[in-house]
């Protein structure tokens, strides 16, 4: 992970708590160095779940959310790229080699 937002990640995952019990959006998009530029040339896919439970697994560095009958990962020495969108709204970019990427979109349904 860039160290530029190595942090922002790590403060994410320390204070997602707040969401569980929340519904949670995940659009998953697998796209190619080509298609970086345009968001609607991805493959997606989209799971909506309440938030269980978050967490870090060490062995395979990934970081993990978790609802009843989900599990979802990302792989945190892929990251290349972490932001918050709007408001209970984040994204992450991970790079699988030199031409595959998966981003994924996260938005909490979080009443504060």
């Amino acid at each position: 992970m860039q160290e530029d937002f190595t942090k922002e990640i790590i403060t994410f995952f320390e204070t997602i708590e707040k969401y569980y019990g929340s519904k949670i959006e995940v659009s998953i998009g697998l796209f190619s160095e080509k298609e970086i530029s345009n968001n609607s040339l991805a493959t997606w896919n989209l799971l909506e779940f309440n938030l269980i439970q978050s967490g870090y697994r060490k062995t395979g560095d990934k970081f993990m959310v978790e609802g009843k009958g989900i599990y979802f990962e990302l792989s945190a020495e892929k990251l290349i790229d972490f932001k918050q969108t709007g408001r209970h709204k984040f994204e992450f970019i991970e790079q699988y080699n030199d031409t595959l990427y998966r981003i994924t979109k996260m938005r909490f349904h979080y009443k504060y």
